[in-house]
């Protein structure tokens, strides 16, 4: 029996197309079944403010004198509308350890220890589950008297954003300013146990605190009825959860709050961000897929706190923005927050809005050191804070500053997708396994071949190699590298885009030119698409090869997959070896490729 013909280029186009089309329908479909609806309309959102002028101011008829400012406490005791300021008391710190579990308890009473802001990057961390407790340092500002007797003052609890801070290296310019002003305040160590950033025990927290506040009450130069909280960022959704606990805290301080769930808070605050730096809309839309993960699946349930609003804002509450501020949804966050208050019968409610202030009302880069805060920001909160606890009457306007501005909306639809997060999963673990053997079996291949260049060189024999027919070897190593390079240039893309997104959060200003994170997505989708035709013509060539061998006729000719098998006729390579690095380079490889569609890289 003769041997077929080789294939006309026509027929072997034949072959190639439908399988090209078969791919490419495959990847279209994944990418637009992953795809998630998001809707940013309204855009552009304001609140015109009443005037530009932030200062905060009461009606002093009944103090003692007519500046505008309110007083801390008199000398009776009690509080009273005198006009302490920032800067009238001498301030002195001393230093409280408390020992805390989850739930709340103490073990063992507070502690006077020595203030030692050596000891700052020391996490007190005993034991683990329902066991574990944090010691935790409470550092207390307080002002010094003058007459030397104690006054009954208000008092402030800070409380903590993102991260680990600590109670020395948090806070300290603007405790010390309340306390110069007559409040004695409380920083204490970000209570986070064992916890990380997205397993971070809320209500737990929310205790810790709860107990600072118990013990500012307890002193004998506090108004246990005057006692407050300031809560940046992360810490506004504890706050939530103390006062609906502790209903008795007398006012807070709200930092960019972030108002709304974390699902909908920071899948805003990234979506907005990913514009914001000059993203290619296909990297803005992997936004979307990653906040509707069905994140309980993997217990990280703080996606979707069942926030306790009720409560959140029924007493005095000041709300400062910064114009700046990247990541909070503040249009929408200054509505919720005052349509909760008026429901809980609260109509004292503050808003300010800082020009240039960034996310933590700063002015700048927040990463450099020796950032100040925005203008007249301390004074506002000082001001605000005196005239509250002296029961004064506002005169000032209650939203001022700068136009609040919000660009697009707080996404209403995110929900956790089941389906969705656990093909993902599933895809994504493949794809990692695949691409470690894939490695494992090439660095296996190298040392196959430079153990038998030691044995042989002085014997003249020469290397079989991976005995790989018919060209598939160049094609194999061709495709996989340019897979592998594309795989390296989202990676990037995306990498710039994160980090840019990271520098914009703390203040600084995007690239004039976006660069790799916009001109990278469509060089991918080009590339993975000369990709695919490349599989289908190898895998075309395959299906020709092994109708040459006999295989793919009908009745198989005698003894031809035998000879696959065996090496003596092969259609991919002679050795098992070749044959099974082929086959595993190639299921790593169209994985990487249902990869990108999942992310949505075949949605043209």
């Amino acid at each position: 029996m003769t041997d077929p013909a080789p294939w006309s280029f026509w027929r072997r186009l034949t072959v190639s197309l439908p399988i090209f089309i078969i791919l490419m329908g495959l990847l279209v479909s994944v990418s637009n079944l992953t795809t998630v609806p998001w809707n940013n309309d309204p855009t552009g959102q304001t609140i015109a403010t009443l005037t530009d002028d932030t200062a905060v101011t009461f009606d002093m008829d009944a103090a003692d004198g007519a500046d505008g400012t309110a007083g801390a406490g008199g000398s009776d005791g009690t509080a009273g509308r005198t006009i302490d300021r920032a800067g009238t008391y001498e301030v002195e710190e001393r230093a409280i350890e408390l020992t805390m579990r989850r739930d709340g308890t103490q073990v063992g009473g507070p502690r006077g220890v020595a203030v030692d802001p050596d000891a700052d990057d020391t996490w007190k961390v005993q034991g683990s589950g329902a066991d574990e407790t944090q010691t935790i340092t409470v550092l207390v500002r307080e002002p010094v008297e003058a007459s030397g007797k104690p006054v009954r003052r208000p008092g402030v609890v800070f409380m903590h954003g993102a991260g680990f801070g600590t109670a020395y290296n948090s806070f300290g310019d603007m405790a010390t300013t309340l306390a110069s002003a007559g409040f004695v305040t409380a920083v204490i160590d970000k209570p986070v146990w064992s916890t990380s950033d997205v397993t971070r025990d809320y209500p737990a927290s929310a205790r810790v605190y709860d107990a600072a506040i118990d013990l500012l009450r307890g002193f004998e130069n506090v108004d246990a009825d005057k006692v407050g909280i300031y809560a940046t960022s992360e810490s506004t959704w504890i706050s939530q959860y103390l006062l609906a606990d502790d209903p008795d805290i007398a006012f807070q301080v709200l930092l960019s709050p972030m108002v709304f769930t974390p699902r909908r808070s920071l899948g805003f605050f990234i979506s907005q961000d990913f514009a914001l730096v000059g993203a290619n809309d296909g990297y803005q839309s992997i936004v979307r897929r990653v906040f509707n993960a069905d994140t309980a699946l993997f217990g990280l349930t703080n996606f979707d706190l069942d926030l306790p609003e009720s409560h959140a804002y029924a007493i005095p509450t000041l709300v400062a923005y910064g114009s700046k501020d990247v990541m909070t949804a503040q249009v929408e966050g200054v509505k919720h927050i005052l349509l909760e208050a008026h429901r809980a019968g609260n109509w004292d409610v503050t808003v300010r809005s800082y020009p240039v202030a960034n996310h933590v009302l700063r002015v700048g880069d927040e990463a450099e050191t020796g950032t100040k805060f925005a203008d007249q920001y301390v004074d506002d909160v000082t001001s605000w804070a005196l005239g509250t606890v002296a029961g004064l009457t506002q005169t000032s306007e209650r939203v001022a500053g700068d136009v609040i501005y919000q660009s697009i909306a707080v996404p209403d639809d995110l929900t956790p997708r089941r389906a969705l997060t656990v093909y993902g999963a599933i895809l994504h673990a493949g794809t990692l396994v695949l691409l470690v053997a894939t490695a494992l079996a090439w660095l296996a291949a190298l040392w196959r071949h430079a153990a038998f260049r030691l044995r042989r060189a002085n014997r003249g024999v020469r290397y079989p190699g991976l005995g790989f027919r018919h060209g598939f070897g160049n094609a194999l190593i061709t495709l996989a590298v340019t897979t592998i390079a594309t795989l390296l240039l989202f990676a990037s893309g995306l990498g710039q885009v994160i980090m840019g997104v990271v520098r914009l959060a703390w203040g600084a200003a995007p690239a004039e030119e976006p660069g790799v994170m916009w001109w990278s997505w469509p060089v991918i989708q080009i590339v993975c698409t000369l990709v695919v035709w490349a599989w289908s013509r190898v895998f075309a060539r395959l299906i020709e090869v092994a109708t040459e061998r006999g295989i793919l006729v009908w009745p198989p000719r005698a003894g031809s997959i035998r000879g696959v098998v065996s090496g003596a006729e092969p259609v991919l390579a002679t050795t098992r070896f070749g044959r099974v690095l082929f086959w595993l380079t190639a299921a790593a490889m169209l994985h990487v490729l249902f990869f990108f569609a999942f992310w949505g890289l075949f949605v043209y």
